[in-house]
């Protein structure tokens, strides 16, 4: 994506930010594990920020977001009161600059601060949050993860692969493009249990990627 379209798309979504209800930030309960994200930023001005993002928001609370009611898929918190609100992807602005959220049918896929001077960093996750115990494992397992981390990308790749080379088949099926390219038969074909095995695995592997805040548009897609 161009510089300019990013400064198009941000400002986009800096349109759609509304002033928070100045309700508290409530507690991270243990059931949200895959409902919710929060994460924390310490900035120089010498307040807490937070933000939670609800995957579960309905289409009728976002339609409510848009009327100023009801509750949003992502807010911001200073100090544990609610200050701004948004549907996603969102752009909050801080001081110093713009918190960016965006998600993917796994999870989160970016929550991140960008500075003023273009420099972007990590925001700190609940520790009980699915983020935030996917982060301490990395800490006090770092050789498991990272093999944990690699065969989630291999799963990933092997889906991507068998995906493209059913999709050149299909491609080549239609009487046009045959054609002018000839036919293309691929030649891996999985049975039924296989495919289911290789969708659960996909699905894994995508979850596992989000919770490392790790997106590839091209390869992260496959498992949606």
């Amino acid at each position: 994506m161009t510089s300019t379209a990013k400064k198009l798309g941000r400002r986009f979504q800096l349109g759609r930010v509304r002033p928070g209800d100045g309700s508290a930030l409530r507690d991270y309960r243990p059931w949200q594990l895959f409902s919710r994200s929060l994460f924390f930023l310490d900035l120089a001005d010498s307040h807490a920020y937070a933000v939670d993002v609800r995957y579960l928001a309905d289409a009728k609370s976002r339609r409510q977001h848009e009327r100023g009611a009801g509750k949003s898929p992502a807010a911001l918190y200073r100090d544990g009161v609610q200050v701004a609100r948004s549907n996603l992807p969102a752009t909050f602005p801080v001081p110093g600059g713009v918190i960016e959220v965006a998600t993917s049918a796994f999870g989160l896929k970016r929550l991140r601060f960008v500075a003023g001077d273009g420099s972007e960093h990590a925001l700190r996750p609940h520790r009980r949050s699915q983020e935030g115990l996917r982060a301490r494992f990395g800490q006090r397992y770092p050789r498991a993860s990272a093999v944990v981390g690699a065969v989630s990308l291999v799963v990933l790749l092997v889906a991507l692969a068998v995906s493209l080379l059913h999709g050149a088949e299909a491609l080549t099926r239609i009487p046009l493009v045959a054609a002018h390219v000839g036919t293309f038969t691929s030649p891996i074909h999985l049975p039924t249990w296989a495919k289911i095995a290789m969708g659960g695995a996909g699905i894994l592997a995508g979850v596992e990627r989000a919770s490392r805040l790790r997106f590839n548009r091209l390869i992260d897609s496959v498992a949606s």
